[in-house]
């Protein structure tokens, strides 16, 4: 019997070993999976809190509904009649600037009459379509397509917004084919991002004719998806699942080294296995310290992919306390406006089930790539001051009834610059090693359904490795 050891226990590590259990018992093969975590929980950032009524999510509060593998994985676990699909409000998104909430616009029309964008700045995005598209070879920058393509007011209002609320990132750093594959390839293939929204509207209005179901060809789409008692019930339902698999958590691994009965020796702080397969599934910079000794190109690779840090607040308040309408999804703030956070989600607005009657629940985001500083301050200065731009924003003047402070250090992978070379050099020095395989969001996308993908991935190669010997 071959043995599969897997390194990680958040969603990545959970998906990878429920998709490979499930594949080696379908296809006859007889496997025995172990999955290692060094926290005492398993779940890494998906954590569904639950206190004085409130539920607040310690990371991500879901995934869209546009990609089939995760309502797949839902289906199959069984969990499919417990998803919680997000209210109507999560379609209406702000903007912070110029001292008031921008509705983000929905069409032509909305667009005009928007005062997010100047009217200089509205005629810059208007020459768009007779920007030339890039030919260069260098890995471009998503704050250099900005302005190239869109101009800088965009950049600032809209796409810096965007990618510090995704990636907790800076766009002066961060890689466009790397963070948004789909937006090169579109301007690539037709030229530019106006001329790809008409033709592929054309191309979609032709499609719903002819009677075919399309999804948006141009970006995510989808509609925001939890469970009604959050989104670490995914995690749990995987975790009871799991039956025949030993779930080794708070274990720390050391290293990954040459093995002698089997191909590899996974050594932990409380002992040794040999394993025919191993599946890192761990953050990137977890990884480089496992891989010294055994790949250290693969190593240092590793340790090449930087993190964001990230502070998460949760604060709740009486309903009748807050003037505002909370009819949406959040807003985020641009740089330029000198706040403190990165933008406040309205998570009561969002789902059911998420403040009591009554109250509402609001989260708000901290640092990130260009406020790295931010992770060490005290409980009470970052409450101080978000409460600071709270008031500014929202105009609440109102101490909060609860509040809930989470600390991620090292929060999301940053793909900056030079990140698709570094994934090219990766698969080549890793492809030494048959049967060490790496999985996570730290190499081709940082959400759930990313994750859930790359583990399908994950299993892809693990299956090609067990019938080949």
């Amino acid at each position: 019997m071959k043995h599969a050891v897997i390194i990680g226990g958040g969603i990545s590590g959970l998906a990878t070993a429920w998709l490979l259990k499930s594949r080696a018992e379908r296809e006859g093969i007889k496997l025995s999976l172990t999955l290692i975590e060094k926290e005492p929980q398993l779940g890494g950032k998906i954590k569904s809190i639950k206190a004085d009524g409130y539920l607040c999510e310690w990371g991500p509060n879901g995934f869209l509904d546009s990609k089939p593998q995760t309502l797949d994985l839902c289906k199959e676990l069984g969990a499919a009649g417990e998803l919680l699909r997000s209210n109507d409000n999560a379609r209406k998104r702000f903007i912070y600037s110029g001292g008031i909430l921008n509705k983000l616009p929905e069409n032509g029309p909305t667009f005009l009459k928007s005062r997010l964008i100047s009217w200089p700045g509205k005629l810059r995005l208007a020459m768009e379509p007779f920007i030339p598209k890039y030919t260069g070879e260098e890995d471009e920058t998503l704050a250099d397509f900005g302005r190239r393509r869109l101009g800088s007011e965009a950049l600032n209002k809209l796409i810096a917004p965007m990618v510090s609320g995704i990636f907790a990132g800076d766009p002066e750093t961060m890689s466009l084919v790397s963070c948004f594959p789909r937006i090169a390839e579109l301007e690539r293939e037709y030229g530019g991002l106006i001329k790809a929204m008409i033709f592929l509207a054309k191309k979609k209005k032709r499609e719903q004719a002819a009677g075919k179901v399309v999804a948006s060809a141009a970006g995510p789409g989808g509609v925001l998806t939890s469970f009604k008692e959050g989104i670490e019930t995914l995690t749990q339902i995987m975790i009871n699942k799991l039956t025949g698999v030993q779930l080794m958590s708070g274990t720390q691994v050391l290293e990954v080294k040459k093995g002698g009965s089997a191909p590899y020796r996974v050594i932990t702080e409380g002992g040794e296995l040999d394993a025919d397969l191993v599946i890192i599934a761990a953050p990137a910079h977890a990884g480089a310290g496992m891989l010294g000794t055994l790949a250290p190109k693969v190593g240092a690779l590793l340790a090449q992919i930087p993190y964001s840090s990230m502070t998460v607040l949760c604060f709740g308040y009486e309903r009748e306390r807050i003037a505002l309408n909370l009819d949406g999804f959040g807003y985020l703030i641009p740089k330029e406006e000198g706040c403190n956070t990165l933008g406040t989600l309205w998570d009561s607005s969002i789902f059911q089930n998420r403040a009591p009657e009554g109250k509402v629940l609001l989260r708000s985001m901290m640092g990130g790539a260009c406020h790295p500083e931010y992770i060490g301050l005290t409980d009470e200065e970052v409450v101080r001051r978000v409460r600071g731009d709270l008031k500014r924003i929202m105009g609440i003047d109102a101490a909060p009834s609860f509040v809930q402070v989470y600390r991620h250090e090292q929060a999301i992978p940053q793909y900056t610059v030079g990140h698709g070379k570094r994934l090219a050099l990766l698969a080549r020095e890793s492809a030494k090693f048959p049967g060490l395989i790496l999985t996570g969001n730290s190499y081709r996308g940082i959400g759930l359904n990313d994750c859930v993908a790359a583990a399908h991935r994950a299993v892809d190669e693990a299956m090609g490795q067990l019938t080949k010997r």
